[in-house]
Order: C-alpha cells, then sequence, then structure tokens
C-alpha cells in the first residue's frame, strides 16, 4: 500500500463546473500521478485535471469533458499544488542576486577573498557600493564575528556593506563607517548596536537597527532597478515550484512599484505583501485600505512589525540571559512601551498584523499585546501572525491556538540553527524551540516559507527539514529533536493550504479544487512515495501560475 494512505484518507473523486464556454482555453491534463487537498485538508489522488482558462473546472479520475478539449498525456508525472511561501523578501531576493553571496564560507578571509574575486568580475552594485550577503560567523572556523580591518586591506577607498545570513547584522568597513559619521564618540541606536572593541572603536559590526545609520546613505534604486530585481526574483522562485510569496515587510515605494505592476499586469506570481510598520506614512497607507487586483496577483492587507533580533547574531530578547553570553538577554527592535499603539493601530484599522518575534521575550510580550489589543477590537480577531515563533516559553506557546494566532514558521531555520540554537539559550529553553507538532497537536496552523533569502528559497529543502529535522547530509541521524518533526501531509499542508488561510486566500489558491485559481506544478519525484532524504532533491519541471505556464525546465 501506498505510503500516502498511511498519511491521510485519500478521495476517488469526480467533479467538474458546468456550463462550461466552449470558447474558453480548456485542456485536460491525463495519466498523472496528482496530489491535492481538500479544503477540510484531506489528501486528494487524482490522475485528470481539467482547466478552462484560469480556472479548475475538474479533479479526479475518469472525468467528463467535451470532446474538443486539448488532451495532455502525463505519462506519470506528478502534479500538485503551487507552492507558498508564506515569508520571504522578494525585492531582498532579487538583490541578493546582483549581490556578493558568502554562503557557505569557512573563514573571515575567504569571504574577503570571495567579495574580492566578485568584483573583479563583476564590479560593484552600480551605485559606488559593494554590498553582500550571507556569511555566519557560527560555521567559520574561529567562530568569531567579523571586523573592518580585513575589509580595510582590501577595499579602503569604496563602502562595503556584507549582511549576516539572518539580516540582523552587518559588517562593514572603515570607509563605511566614516560616511555614516559613525566614530568612538557614536551613541548607540535603540533596538540595535555598534559594537566596539576593549578601547572604544567600532569594531565594523552593526546590530539590527544600527545598521540603519549605514543603509539609509546607500542610493535608492529607480522604478528600472526595482523591476529588474523583481524579475530575477521571480524567475528563481517559479523555477523551484513557488507560484505566490509573502513579502514581509515593504517600504510605500515598494508598495506603489507593486500594485503598479500589477495594475499593468505584469506579475507572474503571487505576491501576498505586508507593509513595514516602521514606514513614516504606515497610518495613511492603512486609511487607505486593503489591495486586491482583479486576477488575484497582488494582495495588501497586512502589515509586518518587528519585534526582536535574530538568535545567531544573539539579539533574539530573551527571558534570561544568552546561556554562551550571561551580560546579554538581546535587545527588542521596537520598545516594548510602543507596542500598544502599534498594535492597536494596525488592528483598529482591519489589517491583519505579523509580528516578527523570534525571542522567548518577544514572543510573549506579543502574544500579551495581541490579547489586550483583541478586547479592543473583537471585530478583528482572525488571522493574526507571529513570524518565526522560534523560541518560546512552553506555557506560551496555548496562547496561539486559544486566540487563533497564526504561527508563520521556516523550517530550515531549524536545521541551519541546530549547530549553534543550544548553545544560544541551553536544553530547557529548547523545549518551546522549532515547536512544529506541538504547534499542530494543539489545533494551530502553520504558515511554512524560507524567510528568503536568509535561507535559500527552495520549497523542497523546507519539506525535507520539516519531515526529518536534518541538514542536505542527513545528519544527525534520527533529526535534530525529531519529535517535532512533522508528516509529509502536514508539512505539505502548511507550504499550501494553511499558507493561502494565513493570507485569506485558500478559496482562490493552496489546492486544485473546482473554481480555485489554476496554480500547479509539474515535478519529477513523488514527494510522498520517494525516500525522505530524497525530497530535498526535488526538481520543478513546469509551473503555471493563473493556467499559464510560467517556468518550464
Amino acid at each position: 500500500m501506498k505510503l500516502i494512505y498511511s498519511l491521510t484518507l485519500i478521495i476517488s473523486f469526480l467533479t467538474l463546473i458546468t456550463p462550461v464556454d466552449v470558447g474558453a482555453a480548456s485542456r485536460v491534463y491525463t495519466n498523472a500521478t496528482g496530489y491535492t487537498l481538500n479544503s477540510d485538508g484531506e489528501m486528494l489522488a487524482f490522475s485528470q485535471l481539467y482547466i478552462v482558462d484560469d480556472i479548475v473546472q475538474g479533479v479526479g479520475h475518469n472525468l467528463q469533458v467535451p470532446n474538443d478539449v486539448e488532451r495532455i498525456d502525463m505519462q506519470n508525472a506528478v502534479i500538485i499544488p503551487g507552492l507558498i511561501d508564506a515569508h520571504g523578501h522578494i525585492l531582498g531576493l532579487g538583490e541578493n542576486l546582483f549581490q556578493v553571496d558568502l554562503r557557505g564560507t569557512t573563514s573571515e578571509a575567504e569571504a574577503v577573498e570571495r567579495i574580492k574575486n566578485h568584483i573583479s568580475a563583476r564590479g560593484s552594485q552600480g551605485n559606488g557600493w559593494i554590498m553582500g550577503r550571507g556569511w555566519n560567523q557560527v560555521l567559520w572556523d574561529n567562530k568569531t564575528f567579523p571586523s573592518k580591518e580585513s575589509l580595510d586591506q582590501a577595499f579602503p577607498d569604496t563602502p562595503v556593506i556584507m549582511s549576516r545570513v539572518d539580516g540582523h547584522a552587518d559588517w562593514v568597513n572603515s570607509k563605511a563607517l566614516a560616511m555614516a559619521g559613525i566614530n568612538a564618540d557614536t551613541p548607540q541606536v535603540t533596538g540595535g548596536e555598534i559594537v566596539k572593541d576593549d578601547a572604544g572603536q567600532p569594531t565594523g559590526l552593526l546590530i539590527d537597527n544600527a545598521s540603519y545609520l549605514v543603509y539609509k546613505l546607500i542610493p535608492k534604486l529607480s522604478t528600472d532597478g526595482y523591476k529588474k530585481r523583481l524579475n530575477l526574483a521571480g524567475q528563481r522562485l517559479l523555477s523551484l515550484g513557488i507560484t505566490s510569496a509573502h513579502d514581509a515587510g515593504i517600504t510605500e515605494t515598494v508598495r506603489n512599484f507593486y500594485i503598479q505592476q500589477a495594475n499593468n499586469n505584469e506579475l507572474d506570481f503571487r505576491i501576498y505583501a505586508m507593509l513595514s510598520a516602521t514606514e513614516p506614512n504606515i497610518e495613511r497607507m492603512l486609511k487607505e485600505g486593503h489591495f486586491n487586483d482583479e486576477q488575484g496577483f497582488l494582495s495588501i492587507r497586512s502589515v509586518k512589525a518587528y519585534g526582536d533580533g535574530a538568535l545567531g547574531s544573539r539579539g533574539a530578547a530573551l527571558l534570561e540571559p544568552y546561556s554562551d553570553d550571561p551580560d546579554n538577554v538581546g535587545l527588542l527592535v521596537t520598545p516594548e512601551e510602543s507596542l500598544p499603539m502599534l498594535f492597536n493601530t494596525v488592528i483598529g484599522a482591519n489589517f491583519q498584523l505579523n509580528f516578527h518575534a523570534i525571542g522567548d521575550r518577544a514572543n510573549r510580550l506579543a502574544l500579551q499585546q495581541f490579547i489586550k489589543s483583541f478586547e479592543n477590537f473583537p471585530q478583528n480577531v482572525s488571522r493574526h501572525r507571529v513570524e518565526h515563533a522560534q523560541v518560546i516559553a512552553v506555557e506560551d506557546i496555548p496562547l496561539f491556538a486559544q486566540h487563533g494566532i497564526i504561527p508563520s514558521m521556516q523550517p530550515t531555520h531549524a536545521t541551519s540553527d541546530m549547530n549553534m540554537a543550544e548553545d544560544r539559550v541551553g536544553k530547557e529553553r529548547l523545549k518551546g524551540a522549532y515547536a512544529w507538532q506541538t504547534f499542530l497537536a494543539q489545533g494551530s496552523r502553520i504558515a511554512f516559507g524560507s524567510d528568503f533569502p536568509v535561507e535559500l528559497a527552495n520549497p523542497f529543502h523546507g519539506l525535507h527539514a520539516a519531515v526529518t529535522r536534518q541538514q542536505a547530509n542527513s545528519e544527525p541521524k534520527g533529526g535534530w529533536l525529531a519529535h517535532e518533526a512533522v508528516t509529509r501531509l502536514q508539512a505539505f499542508k502548511g507550504f499550501t493550504l494553511d499558507a493561502a488561510y494565513s493570507g485569506f486566500q485558500e478559496d482562490m489558491i493552496g489546492t486544485l479544487e473546482v473554481g480555485k485559481k489554476a496554480d500547479f506544478i509539474v515535478i519529477d519525484t513523488d514527494i510522498f512515495e520517494a525516500a525522505p532524504a530524497a525530497i530535498r532533491d526535488t526538481q520543478v519541471l513546469e509551473t503555471w501560475v493563473n493556467g499559464e505556464l510560467k517556468y518550464k525546465r
């Protein structure tokens, strides 16, 4: 018996919408190995998929379709719904494809060499700066944060800024520090840190909000620059089977750019965009209300707010000090006293609030404020989210289910963080960390994503990590904190139906059901039958969005 039968009930079914416009573009895929969920989250197997224009008209077996419908023999190829990444940074991914990639470096020296090689081959980003991302000192030979000196030797006259893999720390050279006016006398920034040495001099490491002192100097992109980055990001996401992405925190300029793209029918994949709570005109944008285009390619009805930093840079806000840094409890990017006004403003405007919280203190403060604000605005208590929900006090986890708050989580964060998470928080606090199965067992719906470009955008890496709790090399044996692993069905649901639900879009996308949009992908691996390790290497053969072919391998 197939493994999929052991996961959930498979329903063989026959559905058809009538009448169908005979003049519409219609086709039926036959001899497919198809999997989807229904609206109740039950697995459905199908061999035929009938589509007219951009809408699914039939899915099942032995469908009765008109004789003149185009028939496409899939020869047992696997069809599943388009995957949804519930937390990423779209233009950040596009920018990352332009920049120096420091992933996989094993030392500060190697990182500098990679920067030099990149500049030798491509030059700077065209704005007079050298920019990049992806370093992770935890994976370096000495596990020590980098300093300005190594960059100064290679690039004494050009400003350099290299973002840590999680985006919560930046490594800069003396030129960048000088341009920003950062020196020994510069006061610390609320919600951030200018790291200084024993002599009081900046080391070249900026944590969270302190990085803004440098980033504000970088020339703004033109509309053409945005288009190039959006196109690069779109090509990458579509090649990975992602038909919809939730963009976690956009500026007013990007909001207006996205709306223009949607109105001009120039979006190739769906975007669920979150306004950044730090935008100066956020209240005016809230008053302007929700935006949704006719084809459902762009939805703007949510706000991304920022609670704390990241675990790797010790910026996640903890209730007790870091196990490997006893004088440090992390930091709050948004001060605690600012939370009531922030939450009440967003929720009161009937927008979804998606709050970045990684440490247990940030999560607790978010949960407490959600509960208080729900009392003030009982008409808007549905589907608010905590982005990451990474390390949580065990006693706080039930509050998510009790108040309908969605944990928006990224499976590959666990497999990336397993090398340092216990060092940071110790074994006891890990009981509430990366707790996917605990959340599901209490009835929470998890929206899965990747947090690209912090992690690679490949959703099959996420599916693999969710099911195995292992890295690409199948380590550790048996999985890290394996009791929190999820089933294939649960992982699939997190990247489809529940991700759609977290964006109020489950009636439009997330499953292949009659009446929903024809967003689907063809893949080379049966992810419900293959060995767990093989899920990660799944290749996308075709990606269809709104009934149109957007990518073909």
